[in-house]
């Protein structure tokens, strides 16, 4: 990529030039007789030395020919000479493009105290202060830009602490406070205290804040702030009335519009979502963005025509295509047109889309006994994506697996770790197809494979600790594995079903149902619910038991799991 940085200022080169101009005649310039007899001294260009021009010319030579190192260098080192505010501002501005956090904090400091009434020179020193993490430094320095009535990034420091310590977020709290002391009603200050607030969890004070402040309705960023903050407590009625008083304050405002639209979509009010995207598709009709969210509503709201309307119009406006051909793919299933679906899919290339819809046209191709094109395919897209290769051999044989055709998919998982040894996701597969196989030392031999490679894989941990504790007699073992797993990641409804399903099976009823109702709460399964019930059965808590399978069935009608385990406990298959 050529990227050249631009020359000098014309004004800064034309005022060294101007000691070096010729004489009317042409000839050079003649030195004064006194000048001549003084001791010999380095000449100034403007208010450079000659050996400073020389370096900052050489620096932008550099830049032009793509030498940034020595740009950079040159230009970090005459601000420290010089303490010259364009030379600071100069080096600061291709440090930041170059991404040279320290040499953009010096310089931008160099720039902050030589330049004290600029407050581009004090805001940029603000924003690296922040970014190397000394936020009260930044915080004097954006207080200057208040002062001067500039535009400030409180937001930006507040977003910058959100992945300190919490130490660290509430010294920057108090400076927040200290500033609003001074400035009650500043916007921005307001904004970058709730911002605070909102990272720690504390939503409902973030919107206090901002409910006791008229800048929170008159400036935007409180206000979208605000919309936020009350969505996420499920109060989003309530954002509407706020953010359509926004829209009369600031009609010409793309972002409280969006923000008003996309709360309908979140509120399920689909045509009136819709009815504001088109609005605001033909306020900016360049905007492909808002082109795209409005197909996404109109397929929520399973207007499948519209929607085909405008995902056209982005394919011929070359934008989102791989998400127009997916979503148009999804569209020509709706209307049963399964070949157009298919080469829909087809035309979606790498990307976030790319696996789904590979998914899709698998499944349409299994679905109508289509099994070798849709092999065939898959075979195609590995030689031609071979970044992808991996997970299309899992979408092979997870179709086959999921027909019961557990031959074909061992084979394909097979051929898979042929190409690629070692790896986990493939290994777990296999080891899953061998407990369906009824292959148990094969399972527990891929599954300790990944474990000795990853101690931590708590999928791994959870999944042999299930399948002992299923199983085979192997009680303790089975249990220390889940509780390993467990401890890796405590909020897991399967771990946690697992650990209620080791304890059933080691007589613990209590702590087994504990457990289990934990899982179920999080996870709402069909195998958790038939394990749920099954313990309550052992405790003598029939009816208890029923209603739980009752619920499940209802959720899923033909599961296996629960009917067996029904018609085990109960002796019927009805309840």
């Amino acid at each position: 990529m050529n990227k050249s940085l631009a020359l000098l200022t014309a004004s800064l080169l034309l005022a060294g030039c101007q000691t070096l101009a010729p004489t009317p005649d042409g000839t050079p310039p003649v030195e004064d007789a006194a000048d001549s007899k003084a001791p010999a001294e380095p000449k100034q260009y403007a208010s450079f030395s000659e050996e400073t021009l020389y370096a900052l010319l050489s620096a932008e030579l550099a830049g032009q020919r793509n030498r940034f190192d020595i740009a950079l260098g040159n230009y970090v080192q005459q601000a420290n000479a010089t303490q010259d505010p364009g030379v600071a501002e100069r080096s600061f501005r291709i440090a930041e493009y170059l991404g040279a956090e320290q040499a953009a904090l010096d310089s931008a400091l160099i720039w902050s105290k030589s330049a004290p009434d600029s407050l581009n020179a004090q805001r940029a020193a603000a924003v690296q202060l922040a970014r190397a993490g000394r936020y009260d430094d930044a915080m004097q320095y954006m207080e200057k830009v208040l002062q001067g009535q500039g535009d400030t990034h409180f937001d930006f420091l507040a977003l910058s602490a959100a992945e300190t310590d919490p130490d660290t977020r509430a010294g920057l709290l108090q400076s927040f406070d200290r500033l609003l002391q001074k400035y009650p009603e500043n916007g921005q200050l307001l904004f970058g205290k709730a911002l605070l607030l909102h990272q720690d969890g504390r939503a409902e004070e973030a919107l206090e804040l901002l409910e006791g402040h008229a800048a929170s309705e008159e400036e935007i960023p409180p206000l979208l702030l605000r919309a936020r903050l009350l969505q996420g407590l499920d109060r989003g009625e309530e954002a509407l009335p706020l953010l359509e008083n926004g829209i009369e304050r600031h009609p010409e405002d793309k972002r409280v519009r969006l923000a008003y639209a996309r709360q309908l979509v979140e509120l399920q009010r689909l045509d009136e979502a819709k009815s504001e995207f088109s609005g605001l598709v033909q306020r900016f009709p360049d905007d492909d963005d808002l082109r795209y969210s409005l197909a996404l509503v109109c397929l929520e709201a399973e207007a499948w025509d519209e929607a085909a309307v405008y995902l056209e119009e982005l394919v011929a406006r070359n934008a989102h295509v791989d998400a127009a051909h997916f979503n148009l793919g999804r569209i020509y299933e709706q209307r049963g047109d399964k070949e157009s679906a298919l080469i829909e899919y087809a035309l979606v290339g790498p990307g976030d889309d790319f696996l789904p819809a590979q998914v899709r046209q698998t499944e349409i191709l299994f679905d109508g006994q289509r099994a070798d094109e849709a092999s065939s395919r898959l075979a195609r897209s590995r030689e031609s994506q071979p970044d992808y290769a991996i997970q299309l051999y899992l979408i092979e044989s997870e179709a086959l697996a999921n027909r019961q055709r557990l031959e074909e998919s061992w084979k394909v998982i097979g051929q898979a770790l042929e190409q690629f040894p070692g790896d986990t996701n493939l290994l777990y597969t296999r080891a899953m197809l061998a407990e369906k196989r009824g292959d148990l030392p094969g399972l527990e031999r891929d599954l300790r494979n990944i474990i000795e490679r990853e101690p931590d894989n708590a999928t791994a941990l959870n999944a042999l600790g299930y399948t002992l504790a299923d199983r085979t007699t192997r009680y303790d073992e089975a249990r220390a594995l889940i509780e390993q797993a467990h401890k890796l990641n405590p909020e897991d409804p399967a771990t946690l079903d697992s650990l209620g399903w080791v304890n059933y099976r080691m007589g613990n009823l209590e702590e087994a149902e504990r457990h289990l109702r934990a899982a179920l709460a999080k996870f709402p399964d069909h195998e958790v619910a038939a394990h749920l019930g099954e313990v309550l059965w052992a405790q003598g808590k029939q009816r208890e038991a029923r209603k739980v399978w009752a619920g499940a069935l209802e959720a899923q009608p033909d599961s296996p799991i629960l009917r067996s385990t029904i018609q085990r406990l109960t002796g019927s298959e009805k309840l």
